[in-house]
């Protein structure tokens, strides 16, 4: 039975618990914060529940498994889960708007026949096939195996976009996002609605390789799912998980640095002085300057570029929701260029895509006659804006509410309360610098979209969550924790789920 210390009390660090616990070792997690979650935080007032992270998860199969292989209740079992539908609806700013199936193929390419045009579902259809291609050829090295020292595999971009000849010219084939949107799927609205996926896990369309395909491709595929009570229900399923099978907590406690003998991690040191001896180190946040004995941060995006954080506004509002309200609206801005050069340039849009989640749930409001809503917008990290300016957080927050207005039936006339989070709030809570937001990791773009491994070069230090392969995201977050709980107890050899 080895002593393993872990540092952070996220879902990737905790799925990584559990299961280390529940191979026989004697597991300590250490929260720098008095909560355990991460990222699935929670805001309540008078009645109101609001999730302060993601409020949708997909791919459960992770979870499914991590529940089966730590214990005999199932995650059905401790937490409830709804599949929304429609998954999403669409607002564009020619005032065309479509509501797309839950992992319906065949009725997201009906939806967008009859509402963009015939032709458009299919050129979407048609889309989706090439990202299935590319799913399934990055699928395992790249979201259930640990990162291969030889990146190249990962490096190609696995998007079989299409080769277009033309007269007298090269061929043209799409490389990022931005390119698929305008070569391949031939409409404004189409390129808006792929664009809106990619900047809603913090991607720049403009440079994001054309393997960012599978966000898409995996929500309208696998579904979207809503955990009753808000994505914090999950969080702290997991952390019930992970008492049950003997890991302790110790809350408070901010690691600040990993300790080393030998050549190899031997413990980590608190921030109160205090010294922890164990046999492994797994490191489940984001690294800061000095914790790691290795050069193994990596905080930035591509090229070294700052990674974006999340807006919130979360309002209580008087009245019922109406019958029909869809819980997740998009409202997609009129100039998508100008919002990417924003949010990557370190500036605020003036008109931004914004995410409207309307649970339909009673755990989330105080009764039948009110409704909780959640507005949730990619903006620059913290640092690059100054989200403590009051001025600045109140005038976005109104260009905010405003944008969604389209979505909420006379949304503003209802707000009793607006609680506003920013990337500053973000930084606070977890730790990430900046308040960003990790994406999932992709292929292509010669591996500057990939995190770095869960083994380091330093023996007996791992790395979970999102900050780590394969990414962020809650699903990506649990994979992470997969994959270091297989490296640790099956050694190097591990290769992955078969």
């Amino acid at each position: 039975m080895a002593r393993i210390a872990v540092i952070g009390a996220g879902t990737g660090a905790m799925a990584a618990a559990a299961r280390l616990s529940g191979a026989g070792h004697r597991v300590t997690v250490y929260e720098r914060s008095g909560t355990h979650g991460g990222s699935l935080g929670r805001y309540a007032r008078d009645g109101f529940v609001f999730d302060t992270g993601p409020g949708l998860l997909h791919l459960p199969a992770v979870y499914r498994d991590l529940f089966v292989k730590t214990g005999k209740q199932s995650l059905e079992q401790c937490v409830t889960l709804t599949q929304v539908d429609p998954a999403s609806r669409h607002l564009f700013a020619d005032g065309t708007a479509v509501s797309l199936p839950n992992a319906s193929r065949a009725g997201v390419v009906g939806a967008l026949d009859r509402a963009l045009g015939e032709g458009a579902g299919a050129r979407w259809g048609h889309f989706l096939d090439r990202a299935g291609v590319a799913w399934n050829r990055s699928r395992r090295p790249l979201l259930e195996e640990p990162l291969p020292e030889d990146r190249q595999v990962l490096g190609r971009d696995p998007y079989p976009a299409v080769r277009r000849r033309r007269l007298l010219r090269a061929a043209r084939q799409a490389g990022t996002v931005a390119e698929v949107g305008a070569w391949e799927l031939g409409d404004p609205r189409l390129a808006a609605l792929l664009d809106g996926y990619a900047l809603s896990y913090g991607l720049d369309p403009r440079h994001a390789p054309a393997a960012a395909a599978l966000l898409p491709y995996m929500e309208e595929t696998f579904g979207s799912w809503y955990v009753a009570g808000g994505m914090r229900a999950l969080a702290d399923a997991v952390y019930e998980r992970c008492l049950a099978r003997g890991v302790e907590f110790v809350f408070g406690a901010e690691a600040v640095r990993v300790s080393e003998k030998e050549g190899r991690a031997s413990g980590i040191e608190l921030a109160d002085g205090e010294s922890v001896e164990a046999d492994h180190v797994v490191l489940g946040a984001q690294p800061s300057p000095g914790l790691l004995p290795v050069g193994e941060e990596r905080s930035a995006g591509a090229d070294g570029a700052p990674v974006p954080g999340r807006f919130l506004a979360l309002l209580s509002l008087r009245g019922a929701r109406e019958a029909g309200a869809v819980h997740r609206t998009v409202v997609h801005t009129e100039d998508p260029a100008a919002e990417q050069a924003a949010v990557f340039g370190g500036r605020t849009a003036e008109r931004p895509t914004v995410t409207v989640l309307r649970p339909d749930d009673p755990a989330t409001r105080p009764d039948a006659e009110h409704e909780a809503v959640t507005l949730t917008v990619t903006v620059a990290p913290h640092g690059q804006v100054d989200w403590t300016d009051a001025a600045l957080r109140e005038r976005f927050a109104d260009a905010v509410i405003d944008r969604a207005a389209e979505a909420v039936p006379g949304l503003r006339e209802r707000i009793l309360h607006a609680e506003v989070r920013t990337p500053a709030e973000t930084a606070a809570d977890t730790g990430a610098e900046g308040g960003s937001v990790p994406a999932p990791a992709l292929a292509g773009a010669g591996g500057s979209y990939l995190r770095s491994g869960n083994r380091t070069p330093l023996p007996g230090l791992y790395l979970a969550g999102g900050w780590a392969h394969p990414g962020g995201g809650t699903a990506h977050a649990g994979m992470s924790g997969a994959l270091v709980a297989g490296l640790v107890v099956e050694g190097d050899g591990f290769r992955g789920s078969q």
